[in-house]
């Protein structure tokens, strides 16, 4: 288990109504409240990246669009690493609040902002400077790499922007505040289309005017997110001449931080593979496919706000060294998050052809859009145990686990399964659809007798 300073005090000191102390009071309760901000943040995420393909498809061109949907996975693998790099700092700093450490949350404050400064100098240098290269090695077309150039160039130039944000945002919910990160978000994304159409349609700026509004809008709220921090009096405040890497915490953030970012930015990656298999049935089935995948971002949300709820209430509790209540709060998240994927899924079941309908007119399509929404949707429910149990894990610590696990499965075996299903068996689209479930199901199986043999078991002998 962690390592508790012996600077503890009953209560802390300054406490405002913005931080969430998790370590009392009722748990079904403090995880809702904790989680609608995240869900709302998480649909305001979505249209945030829908306005610009939209801008850009409308008012742009053609090959302006295509290189945006190339752009996409780059720029997502970027922000996938940096999101578990920020989860190891909520971890941390949300233990530390958990246990009264004023001091060593401070440090881990402190460490945390030190190191986002420095790694957002490290990408923003790589990604200007790879942009042609990664471009190429995604086989770009050759019409669309001008203006998926000038677009990343462009976004890598003010990356540090959303790394601020997103990193302000870690140590805002580490203590329980989910509203105002919530509150920066919206104002970002009405702001990012404000400017997106003032750039393009106003400006005539193309592409260029995309990317520079969308890093604008990112710069604010990270200016915002900064100002938030430096000026509380609450415990998690930013002090500029504490800034420092402290070696022990910066090893703890990076010891939960790291298998969490390379878990998800290899999954991610893989995905392209996956999609690899689709192609091979023609744009009708690919286009298809890809309805499907618009739809199922909008059903994981639960899943990814109850996730983090988890991370926050299991590492606030477990730094109290409260571990029935970090198991409760647990299960009532997947319980939680199993019965709302449930909802959703039967509604986008039984509505699957208009809800294709939306993103196309072609019935060809709409039917292979039908076709895998209704044959995937309701494994996501077993998907749900997945990500809350991971969520848990990591707030505990454990973050190498998930990790193993999640890339065994999604990764690993789900490309076993694609190579010997449709080399050896039958290649048609559902075969290949099943890909996702097949992996869905092993991770569950998996992390379920990972987490009962490791916390369970053992507090029961």
């Amino acid at each position: 288990m962690d390592r508790h300073s012996s600077h503890l005090h009953p209560h802390h000191p300054h406490h405002t109504s913005t931080a969430r102390d998790m370590t009392e009071g009722p748990i079904l309760s403090q995880l809702i409240l904790f989680a609608i901000p995240l869900l709302l943040g998480n649909v305001f995420q979505l249209l945030y990246s829908m306005v610009d393909t939209l801008v850009v498809g409308n008012f742009v061109s053609t090959q302006a669009l295509a290189a945006v949907g190339s752009t996409t996975m780059i720029v997502n693998t970027i922000v996938f690493f940096f999101n578990g790099l920020s989860i190891g700092a909520t971890v941390i700093i949300g233990q530390n609040y958990g246990a009264k450490d004023e001091k060593g949350l401070h440090v881990a404050v402190e460490t945390t902002m030190a190191m986002t400064f420095i790694v957002s100098v490290i990408f923003t240098a790589i990604g200007v400077a790879f942009v042609k290269p990664m471009l190429q090695l995604m086989s770009t077309p050759a019409d669309v790499i001008p203006d998926a150039t000038v677009y990343l160039r462009i976004y890598f130039a003010g990356i540090s922007g959303l790394m601020i944000y997103n990193m302000g945002s870690g140590i805002l919910r580490a203590v329980g505040d989910s509203r105002r990160p919530l509150y920066f978000l919206v104002l970002t994304s009405v702001l990012n289309t404000i400017l997106d159409l003032f750039f393009v349609i106003a400006l005539h700026a193309g592409i260029a005017g995309v990317a520079i509004a969308t890093i604008l809008s990112q710069f604010i709220s990270a200016i915002l997110v900064m100002m938030l921090l430096t000026r509380t009096n609450d415990i998690y405040k930013v002090t500029w001449h504490d800034l420092r890497l402290d070696g022990p915490t910066f090893r703890r953030i990076l010891g939960v931080g790291l298998p969490s970012a390379i878990q998800s930015t290899i999954t991610g990656f893989s995905n392209v593979f996956v999609q690899s298999y689709v192609n091979v049935f023609g744009s009708a089935c690919m286009a298809g496919w890809s309805c499907y995948n618009k739809l199922d971002q909008f059903i994981y949300l639960p899943m990814q706000s109850l996730a983090n709820s988890a991370t926050t209430f299991v590492s606030q509790n477990i730094g109290a060294r409260q571990e029935e209540r970090a198991n409760k709060g647990t299960s009532m998240s997947i319980v939680l998050a199993m019965s709302i994927t449930a909802i959703v899924a039967t509604i986008l079941v039984t509505l699957a052809a208009p809800a294709t309908r939306i993103f196309t007119k072609d019935e060809n399509v709409v039917a292979f859009g039908s076709l895998f929404i209704r044959m995937n949707t309701f494994f996501l429910i077993l998907n749900c145990v997945n990500h809350v149990l991971a969520g848990a894990l990591r707030g505990r610590g454990d973050s190498k686990a998930p990790m193993f696990i999640m890339l065994g499965t999604f990764v690993v075996l789900r490309q076993i399964y694609l190579f010997v299903a449709t080399h050896f068996f039958a290649n048609t689209p559902v075969i290949v659809g099943l890909g996702y479930p097949v992996g869905w199901t092993s991770c569950f199986i998996v992390e379920v007798t990972y987490f009962w043999w490791r916390y369970i078991r053992r507090r029961r002998n």
